[in-house]
């Protein structure tokens, strides 16, 4: 089945054993979060998905966007979740002071990380930014119960309940890690912050995203933009996809939209897009899509 915006699933559905599967997503930008009635239809907010597997929620990186997620997980409170960074550069994680169920005693969190290799921990890099003169306080403000966890990237989690998290080394200054969920058969997979060499596809990232249903990817540049400015670890969206098409992905979404592309350069990368890989999509705040 191709994913598809607003697709619900049937009550028969549930009574033949299956349960909802989907990402939505809260944050699509990179680098900065931008504003303005320029970039309003595909929003401004950086890197944060959501991800529904029946009842278990994942989060999938802490830019601007997942504020937003936060004010409206905390209606479901008490809450007990997991959250996976892609890496821990600013615009990934700079929403995370500002994600209201933190503040909630009765909530319970894992954050995970597989990039810090470099002697930093996931618990040292969110202290290392919740810190003076850049805030007026530290992670110890959080009430929630809060576990750091750190796995070696290219390991697979498995999460319970039918949920498993497979991982990649993506190739990112500082590095960085690509995730591939799977759950009842189906996969849903985060490639983000992912440089390429030109005329080279990688074979790590064809490896992780193989087959996948829904295949997000930083989609940062064009080709043509890559040819007159250094990438800084980034990609385009012409190469997702050839990597899609090289790994017989389903959907493949355009992702991590630089700051700089307003409205009118999204929709014309929309319909480069769809003549390029028809049904493919341009993430958008907001949208949802299910395997």
């Amino acid at each position: 089945m191709t994913a598809k915006t607003g697709q619900t699933l049937k009550p028969e559905d549930r009574k033949n054993g299956q349960e909802d599967f989907f990402v939505r997503f809260w944050g699509v930008r990179g680098s900065v979060p931008c504003g303005g009635p320029d970039v309003a239809k595909y929003g401004g907010n950086t890197s944060c998905l959501e991800v529904r597997c029946g009842d278990r929620v994942l989060i999938f990186d802490g830019g601007t966007g997942i504020r937003y997620l936060g004010n409206h997980l905390a209606r479901e409170a008490p809450l007990d979740l997991d959250i996976f960074l892609t890496h821990t550069h600013l615009d990934h994680v700079c929403g995370l002071p500002f994600f209201k169920p933190f503040y909630d005693a009765q909530n319970k969190f894992r954050m995970w990380s597989g990039h810090c290799a470099f002697g930093c921990t996931t618990h040292d890099a969110l202290k290392g930014l919740m810190v003076v003169p850049l805030l007026p306080m530290d992670v110890d403000v959080f009430t929630a119960d809060c576990d750091f966890l750190d796995f070696p990237v290219g390991e697979t989690l498995d999460m319970g309940d039918g949920v498993v998290i497979r991982t990649g080394v993506l190739n990112h200054p500082n590095g960085c890690t690509g995730y591939r969920i799977e759950f009842q058969g189906k996969s849903i997979c985060y490639i983000t912050d992912a440089e390429h060499i030109d005329g080279k596809r990688d074979q790590a990232v064809v490896d992780l995203i193989k087959d996948c249903d829904i295949f997000i990817y930083d989609s940062t540049y064009t080709d043509e933009e890559l040819k007159t400015q250094p990438s800084f670890g980034h990609s385009t969206w012409e190469e997702g996809v050839r990597l899609a098409n090289a790994a017989g992905v389903k959907t493949f979404v355009a992702f991590h939209h630089d700051p700089d592309h307003d409205d009118g350069f999204m929709d014309g990368v929309a319909r480069d897009l769809e003549v390029a890989r028809p049904g493919s999509e341009v993430a958008k705040e907001g949208m949802v899509l299910r395997p």
